[in-house]
């Protein structure tokens, strides 16, 4: 895959007592066409995800997309991040994805260390969400915080499906007891009427998750890769090649765009060239030139 060093200005959504901070690793384009990772897209679909995402799509048939993490910094000083990009050069995402990524880069220019991270989010086991789980130097890069991946996704991970995953995050993780396996939704972060929490959105993969992050009206959820293109921001039914359940992926996308719906909230996505999509009474609105 073909990519750029990723740099990107710091984007940003107030939720609350929370700031949910975008993160970029690197940007590439896809090695496949876009009628051959989504084969069933609509005509329709596809006009509305070139008005939603533009430098995504501006050249016919090639998707450019990015590869994204999220922090959520309390007032309080405390970092959450929600994946971990494509990684460094050693990572098992260096067989396809753009590598080296530059999160770390990124996070220092959103002013955030590695050592200020007390809660890494895996949304799922696959090596371009996961890659930084070691650093340059093959250690924990976020030593300072547990990694919480849900505990079916755990249970499915073979090398077939993710190579090098189990030797590169979850025995490192392991070795560090930094790995923390969760069963179903549970609250991560909790301050007066905001909370960020883990929820189930499988689909993608068996034990995929997403992070809400809520705060009265307001809502964020960080979707990982349940959208993975603006296409199926415009119609949830598109479906991914790469989905291992597409009829649960697409019931995943109709139930966080309910979820989203109303109030002033957002989709955080992890691989659109936009980092975040307001969303409306559950259809995603384009966002201001």
């Amino acid at each position: 895959m073909s990519g750029d060093d990723g740099a990107a200005p710091v984007e940003a959504r107030r939720v609350g007592t929370f700031t949910v901070t975008a993160l970029n690793d690197a940007v590439g384009v896809f090695p496949v066409s876009v009628d051959v990772a989504f084969p069933g897209a609509s005509p329709s679909a596809l006009a509305a995800a070139r008005e939603l995402d533009p430098r995504a799509c501006d050249e016919p048939s090639v998707w450019r997309l990015s590869f994204r993490a999220f922090a959520v910094r309390g007032d309080d000083g405390r970092v959450l991040v929600v994946d971990l990009g494509v990684g460094s050069e050693h990572s098992p995402a260096s067989r396809w994805a753009p590598t080296p990524g530059r999160l770390p880069l990124a996070m220092a220019a959103a002013g955030i260390r590695p050592e200020d991270v007390d809660v890494v989010v895996l949304t799922h086991l696959h090596s371009d969400h996961c890659g930084w789980v070691l650093g340059d130097d093959g250690e924990p890069l976020f030593g300072n915080a547990e990694h919480v991946i849900q505990h079916r996704e755990l249970e499915s991970l073979t090398e077939e499906s993710s190579p090098g995953l189990r030797q590169h995050v979850v025995e490192p993780l392991r070795r560090g007891d930094l790995l923390r396996p969760i069963r179903g939704r549970q609250v991560l972060r909790s301050a007066g009427r905001s909370t960020v929490a883990a929820v189930p959105t499988p689909g993608h993969t068996p034990g995929h998750q997403s992070v809400v992050v809520t705060s009265s009206h307001d809502i964020v959820v960080v979707t990982g890769d349940a959208f993975v293109h603006a296409a199926q921001l415009a119609d949830p039914t598109t479906s991914y090649v790469h989905e291992d359940d597409p009829t649960r992926a697409a019931a995943t996308r109709d139930q966080l765009l309910e979820l989203a719906g109303g109030g002033r909230s957002a989709l955080a996505t992890a691989h659109t060239m936009r980092p975040f999509f307001d969303v409306d009474d559950g259809a995603v609105q384009r966002p201001a030139p």
